[in-house]
């Protein structure tokens, strides 16, 4: 499936099972002992550098329809929107959950926390998915840190799912629309790599959560307007989101919530560098350890692009690799 043009690769059978008595107990396992699978189906031959995948597990939140690990081209993630607005539509029409019109509930537990979705069925068929974020909050706002050939740059760090940093493209002389992707990534990364030593992490819910995923470029436009503000997401090992990232738009919604730019349960647009739109907006203000937090509300489309089986000879000499 493509969630705004950001692919999602749904293994539905053939993976050995996950062990694990909790999701980031499974997540850790995959990790450990069961990576060459992800590296056979996100890199190249069967995969590429951008590609994203999706691995269902057994829930074990009580109140989960679903559970799910993310994976990317360098390891695991702990939340995802975009494959998670794929996941609601593929949990639907796949028969996981019970179809009911105009609007099927869907409990998705991720690494992260469980997500409550909401798909639009017409007619039978399954349309715009919303899901309901785990607690968003900020753990930075306006800190400087010296990026490599740009000295002093003010970051925004927030925690969408995810942790990222934020930073105006404008600071790099770039624009989001128009700048070319390879100036973004580098920018982005360089932003990654100065802010991973100097900005210290925390979740209350698990030390597993507390990283910084990457970093998110946007146009600046955070004060509330009408038109779509964009953003770019550069995550993992220098990967580029298509889509609007949804972890990343529930993070700059708490950013834009922290600072007063944004009221409760106002929304807005944001664009991704392919033109593709999420809508977001903070639904219930609550806690996350000692921190404020949001509790934001993504929403998407999604689209199936085929099915595909994988196979890996004996004698393949080369079961995977990735360039750059």
């Amino acid at each position: 499936m493509h969630t705004g043009g950001e692919p999602v690769r749904i293994v539905t059978r053939g993976f050995p099972a996950i062990e694990g008595s909790s999701i980031l107990a499974k997540r850790r396992y995959a990790l450990e002992h069961l990576d060459d699978l992800r590296r056979l189906l996100m890199h190249e031959p069967r995969g590429h550098a951008d590609m994203y995948g999706a691995l269902p597990v057994e829930p074990d939140h009580p109140e989960a329809d679903l559970a799910v690990l993310f994976t990317h081209n360098e390891g695991y993630s702990t939340m995802c929107g975009h494959a998670t607005i794929a996941l609601g539509r593929w949990a639907v029409d796949s028969g996981i959950v019970p179809r009911t019109e105009p609007v099927t509930e869907v409990a998705l537990q991720v690494p992260a926390g469980l997500l409550r979705l909401e798909v639009d069925v017409d007619g039978g068929e399954t349309g715009r998915v919303s899901y309901r974020s785990v607690p968003a909050f900020v753990t930075a706002l306006d800190t400087e840190v010296h990026v490599a050939g740009h000295g002093a740059v003010p970051v925004d760090v927030a925690f969408g799912g995810a942790f990222y940093a934020y930073v105006d493209a404008a600071r790099f002389g770039l624009d989001i629309r128009t700048s070319p992707t390879q100036d973004l990534v580098d920018s982005a990364w360089a932003v990654t790599q100065a802010v991973k030593p100097v900005v210290p992490l925390d979740h209350p819910d698990d030390d597993d959560l507390a990283f910084l995923y990457g970093t998110i470029l946007t146009d600046g436009a955070d004060p509330w307007a009408p038109e779509p503000t964009a953003n770019v997401c550069v995550f993992a090992e220098r990967q580029v989101d298509r889509s609007p990232t949804g972890s990343g738009v529930t993070g700059r919604i708490a950013i834009q919530r922290a600072k007063g730019l944004i009221e409760m349960g106002t929304e807005r647009l944001f664009e991704s560098v392919t033109g593709s739109l999420f809508t977001g907006k903070a639904v219930t203000a609550t806690r996350s350890g000692d921190r404020s937090a949001w509790i934001v509300e993504v929403g998407g489309e999604s689209h199936y692009t085929g099915e595909s089986m994988f196979t890996l000879e004996a004698d393949d000499p080369l079961p995977s690799f990735l360039l750059g």
